[in-house]
């Protein structure tokens, strides 16, 4: 899997990181040094960044059937020591300056300022033949429900976006996004598979440097969330052209219809394609997207399905949806699904639960011309900076920590907010959430209330929320 060992690669720039260039073969002999001690079919633990030691070792482990678990190498230390002790990995390949943190781990190799920790125990998980990847569904909450990736998920998600973004090897996009995050890896697959190049950084895209980066590089291609978009909005990056610059792309969530149509607007003036899509992690990556020619004329739409999928709505009584512009839960069927979610390691033996059916859980209606809108959420999750946050995962979190059950969470796309019964630990719970989240206090709130509305069965009613956030901001 990947063109890393496709020798028609070999002389080509895989990766740019700094001043130095990688070749497919360079990178190719590096992935599989990592890996040479790992036997096939063992769990290891990657704490991603977006460096060459990080894309080397989870293309190593791939192409060698061993099973990288994923997590940002900035996630908070007590959460991701739990996921340690729930799944026992086998291994870790993490950044050296956090390789002395893993109790009863030893290092076994180093290279480009990451090292390799086995286990000391013998008690691991039995993993299923066909599992390929473990990827967090919930951001930053730091949930240890994983989904479970296969081998064919990856491989056909990774052709389908090839093919209907037209990447190629001349193509080079650049790490706006983390590759922990299922729409970041699937840049680093889609990209690697093509023979085309990666521009490693980890800055944000609205830092100076993240542009001096893409302007010295002759990036190609550029990736975003819509909170990415709205920044680079309000710092009037799309009143000039982007020299370099063919195609942008946004998933992650739901695009205000009018920065879309604005962008689309961009993309026309300036000769370049901009392609909303529509994706999951339980889907490996993409389900829709929405060809630049139809853009203009489709206003808030999320697409038609990716090559290989489709989609079908049903009702409340489930049943198919034939009429357009009726909402229902909008189903998706692919390849691409994947097997289902591990809560714990005995999940990781599990084979296919979802038979290439996704109920993706968001409400969404068809045109007359079989263009698809999402129309709301089904469930108790936003998408924040584009992550998906499980509203439930954040109360779990916030209870534990603040041992308190008066205490809740909801909110929006790209912000957050949280209801506290004892407001003296409002300001803790905001920057208990800023620490383990990572989410920027300018898109939180916490409001003090002098109860959690309940019906008679003790469901809280969220409506009854948002009325007194009304109150407390008319105040």
């Amino acid at each position: 899997m990947f063109g890393v060992d496709n020798e028609e690669f070999y002389s080509r720039i895989a990766l740019i990181e700094g001043d130095e260039e990688i070749t497919y073969k360079q990178l190719s002999d590096l992935s599989k040094d990592i890996v040479t001690d790992i036997p096939e079919r063992s769990l290891i633990l990657i704490l991603t960044g977006n460096t060459t030691a990080s894309i080397a070792g989870y293309v190593g482990c791939i192409n060698a059937k061993v099973v990288p678990l994923l997590l940002n190498s900035t996630i908070d230390r007590s959460l991701r020591d739990e996921l340690v002790m729930k799944y026992r990995p086998s291994f870790i390949w993490t950044p050296q300056s956090k390789a002395e943190e893993f109790e009863g781990y030893g290092k076994i190799y180093e290279n480009r300022g990451y090292a390799l920790l086995k286990s000391e125990s013998e008690e691991h998980y039995p993993l299923h033949e066909d599992l390929c990847v473990l990827i967090s569904t919930s951001g930053s909450t730091g949930s240890p429900k994983l989904v479970r990736q296969t081998y064919k998920n990856i491989s056909s998600n990774t052709a389908s976006i090839i093919e209907y973004l037209e990447i190629d090897k001349d193509d080079r996009a650049i790490t706006s996004l983390p590759m922990s995050y299922v729409y970041g890896l699937s840049v680093v697959n889609t990209h690697l598979q093509a023979g085309a190049s990666l521009v490693l950084t980890d800055h944000e895209c609205y830092m100076k440097g993240f542009w001096d980066t893409f302007y010295k590089n002759n990036v190609t291609s550029f990736a975003g969330v819509p909170f990415m978009y709205e920044m680079l909005d309000k710092l009037r990056t799309f009143k000039k052209d982007i020299p370099g610059l063919k195609v942008f792309t946004q998933a992650g969530g739901r695009l205000n219809a009018d920065l879309q149509e604005k962008l689309t607007a961009y993309a026309l003036e300036h000769g370049k394609k901009f392609i909303v899509m529509y994706g999951a992690s339980e889907a490996t990556a993409r389900m829709a997207y929405l060809p630049m020619k139809d853009a203009s004329s489709k206003k808030g739409s999320m697409g038609i399905p990716i090559p290989g999928g489709r989609f079908e709505i049903l009702d409340a009584n489930d049943n198919k949806v034939e009429t357009p512009e009726t909402t229902g839960e909008l189903i998706y069927y692919g390849d691409n699904v994947t097997y289902g979610y591990a809560v714990c390691g005995e999940d990781l033996a599990k084979g296919d639960e979802n038979h290439g059916r996704l109920a993706t859980g968001d409400m969404a209606k068809f045109d007359e011309d079989g263009f698809y809108y999402i129309v709301g959420r089904k469930k108790r999750f936003i998408k924040m900076f584009g992550n998906r946050i499980n509203l439930d995962d954040v109360d779990n979190l916030l209870k534990k920590r603040f041992d308190t059950l008066e205490i809740v969470s909801s909110g929006k796309d790209d912000f957050l907010d949280v209801y506290v019964v004892d407001g003296s630990i409002s300001e803790d719970v905001c920057d208990y959430i800023f620490e383990t989240m990572g989410i920027n206090k300018k898109r939180m709130a916490v409001y003090t209330i002098e109860k959690i509305p309940r019906n008679a069965s003790g469901k809280i009613l969220f409506s009854e929320l948002e009325q007194l956030k009304s109150q407390k901001t008319g105040d």
